[in-house]
């Protein structure tokens, strides 16, 4: 299994892109997160990660939360592969997410269409532009060569971990969270857990730092501020743009 960090940074950043991932396996990739400018954040990954990304690479997204810091690229993403691709992509979010995502979030720009020399509007709906898969706090979710497992997270909004299964691999994900012993226990399970850092309602580095050193040895650094003391880290952060692989 295979990742490249997309982006590192947090809502704020004026240095880096928003927190997303491509995660590789048997020749097939998952975007996890989605913020805005995704085309233009995958062109420069590809540079950078020697990996060719574009949408089209993508068998299925999968979204967290619906911060726009880790949503705003929906819209864009969904339009491209409608408009240019001709085909809808899989939605991979947990139904306390999906709730909000269509009304709250994308119908204002995405519920009608018109057609060129046509002065009707042509009503759209959120499965018109992807195909919704599900994910199951109880039981693991299959998309193609992975299988998901999701927990809830203490954040602002319904927010879900992740772990991402191919083979014999797995990778965890804390997505946006609070300090939780609890899913830091979860997370240890994989062979590789990327965990966010930040202020508020966030991980401090402090509270990451002071795990066992067998605990941090698989942790890698995400989401984490402007000014962040890379070189300093006792926990080695992921850099922008850079693949990584995961149990190697």
């Amino acid at each position: 299994m295979d990742l490249v960090a997309l982006g590192v940074g947090d809502a704020f950043s004026a240095d880096y892109y928003s927190s997303c991932l491509a995660v590789q396996a048997s020749g097939e990739w998952l975007l996890i997160d989605c913020p805005h400018p995704i085309r233009k954040i995958l062109k420069e990954a590809s540079a950078t990660s020697g990996h060719a990304l574009d949408v089209d690479s993508f068998s299925a997204v999968v979204i967290t939360h619906l911060h726009a810091d880790h949503s705003s690229g929906l819209e864009g993403l969904g339009y491209f592969a409608h408009f240019v691709l001709g085909r809808r992509l899989k939605l991979v979010i947990h139904p306390a997410v999906l709730e909000e995502l269509w009304g709250g979030h994308l119908s204002a720009g995405m519920r009608r269409l018109l057609h060129v020399g046509s002065p009707d509007e042509h009503p759209m709906r959120l499965e018109d532009y992807f195909e919704v898969v599900l994910l199951d706090e109880q039981r693991p979710t299959r998309v193609g060569a992975f299988s998901l497992e999701c927990r809830r997270t203490f954040h602002h909004v319904p927010t879900t971990a992740l772990r991402i299964t191919a083979g014999e691999r797995t990778l965890g994900y804390s997505a946006d969270t609070a300090f939780d012993p609890e899913l830091i226990t979860w997370l240890m399970e994989a062979e590789l857990a990327i965990h966010e850092t930040n202020f508020g309602v966030h991980t401090p580095y402090e509270k990451l730092a002071a795990l066992p050193e067998v605990q941090r040895r698989k942790l890698r650094l995400i989401h984490y501020p402007d000014g962040f003391d890379l070189e300093g880290s006792n926990i080695e952060p992921l850099r922008q743009g850079h693949a990584y692989r995961v149990g190697a």
